[in-house]
């Protein structure tokens, strides 16, 4: 079982990459090169983060996209939410008429997690994946060959 679809893993990776380069435009090419990410779904998460207010995006020849709003004010969950929000269960999956408007043990259990995550992403900022200590950084490959 996948936890995030594709679209949003290019999502947050793309609004990390562009938070280690504020107030710089950046064509489709170089954020795909700069994230590993396959150009044609990558543009797909930049319109809709641009949608969603979190990056500008300008067209022509000088064109590309930017960051426009501060990492510290922009949540994981936001990121995610913006280009293909987290499922939650409300019903039956099955459609059992037997469950009524109750989940059963199992879906509730699965909603709780996917609820737990959703908290753990919407308490999580980009700024706290920049700065979090760890041996290794939010895409170190790609910024190795880029810096």
């Amino acid at each position: 079982m996948k936890l995030l679809s594709d679209a949003s893993e290019y999502a947050l990776r793309a609004v990390v990459w562009l938070a280690q380069r504020p107030r710089e435009t950046f064509k489709l090419r170089e954020i795909a090169d700069g994230t590993r990410a396959a150009p044609g779904y990558l543009i797909k998460a930049l319109q809709s983060l641009t949608r969603a207010g979190v990056l500008s995006a300008q067209r022509g020849s000088n064109g590309g996209f930017m960051l426009i709003r501060d990492p510290k004010g922009i949540s994981v969950l936001e990121v995610v939410n913006a280009v293909d929000p987290l499922q939650r269960i409300h019903t039956c999956p099955l459609g059992l008429a037997s469950h009524g408007t109750c989940l059963c043990p199992m879906h509730k259990r699965i909603d709780d997690a996917v609820a737990t995550i959703e908290a753990s992403f919407g308490a999580s900022t980009i700024n706290d994946l920049l700065e979090e200590k760890s041996p290794s950084r939010p895409l170190c490959d790609a910024l190795t060959h880029q810096e």
